[in-house]
């Protein structure tokens, strides 16, 4: 298998539209069809909309695979629903657990405005970010979800619909975005080409 960057297909989304924004960056992708496919992957991402019960898909193989990859320093992206899934958990299904890769609980946003949050809304970084290197302050991406992460130490940049959530997050070789940047125009094609440039490394 020639190596590339794995795109992990739970049934969570629509891997076709992430492809497409990857292709649109010079990178290529492949499916990988079981765990251990991952071992030739230069980089993963977990794509994913919905509800967070969904990656429960993401059993024990998968999750001792991607672990595996993460701790041999593979570059590692969660967007949207992936980018909750790499926290602990949600409220949004108590009985479900994250990847564990960031540390907290993701929550429902808060009442007083229409959820889910869908449309545009800018980004307001916080420090320097491997990730969002070339994406100018106030920058606008592509939303759509009700539930959202902390803001925390893991947190690169942050978004306002009734609160202030972690919409960038990179910790390690492990990044997260709550929007949909195969959506965002230019600033999200280059967020994913700063990833794949890190997964050429």
């Amino acid at each position: 298998m020639s190596r590339a960057i794995a795109l992990i297909d739970y049934g969570a989304g629509n891997p076709t539209s992430v492809r497409k924004g990857f292709t649109a960056a010079g990178a290529d992708l492949f499916a990988p069809a079981a765990p251990r496919d991952l071992r030739d992957a230069l980089a993963i991402v977990i794509p994913g909309v919905g509800n967070f019960a969904a990656t429960a898909s993401l059993g024990d193989e998968w999750r001792a695979a991607i672990d595996d990859a993460v701790g041999r320093r593979v570059p590692l992206l969660g967007i949207c629903l992936g980018l909750q899934w790499l926290f602990d958990g949600s409220t949004e299904a108590p009985g479900v657990v994250g990847l564990g890769a960031i540390d907290g609980m993701c929550g429902r946003l808060p009442e007083g405005q229409k959820v889910p949050h869908v449309g545009w809304n800018t980004l307001k970084l916080r420090r320097p970010s491997r990730l969002l290197a070339g994406v100018p302050e106030g920058s606008y991406a592509y939303f759509t979800h009700s539930y959202a992460a902390p803001v925390s130490e893991a947190c690169v940049a942050t978004t306002t619909y009734g609160t202030t959530f972690a919409s960038v997050v990179e910790c390690g070789n492990v990044f997260g975005v709550q929007f949909h940047p195969e959506k965002s125009g230019p600033a999200g094609i280059r967020m994913l080409a700063n990833f794949a440039a890190l997964a050429a490394r």
